[in-house]
């Protein structure tokens, strides 16, 4: 089963001024930028999503912002299962009657002591 990571970043708001690019196409040089920075570290572009985070706004009041955020994902080393053994603690018969005591009905329970 192959498994991923993800990890989510904030959306450039204002790209840095280059020499000979304006506009949207500085915008876009700055998100091509970006992407390809994540993808030498071996994320893969999912998606950007837009979603709503209220901030504090003065003292006491709370006002909802809108951020853009981008989604990358990469595939995860797949970890061997490995089973972990279960131990069951189990009462021989003969040291059970050895005390006078009954023998469990189940070997977790505890023994009831018997009846005199």
């Amino acid at each position: 089963m192959e498994r991923y990571e993800y990890k989510v970043v904030p959306a450039p708001e204002k790209a840095p001024k280059i020499r000979g690019l304006q506009g949207p196409a500085r915008f876009a040089h700055t998100m091509e930028s970006l992407m390809n920075d994540m993808g030498r570290d071996g994320w893969s572009y999912i998606r950007a999503d837009t979603l709503p985070v209220e901030e504090r706004s003065g003292f006491t009041s709370r006002q909802t912002h809108y951020r853009n955020m981008l989604i990358f994902q990469r595939k995860v080393a797949a970890e061997p299962i490995v089973a972990t053994p279960v131990i069951v603690h189990d009462v021989p018969q003969a040291a059970a009657l050895e005390g006078g005591a009954s023998i469990p009905d189940h070997p977790m329970r505890p023994m009831r002591p018997a009846a005199e």
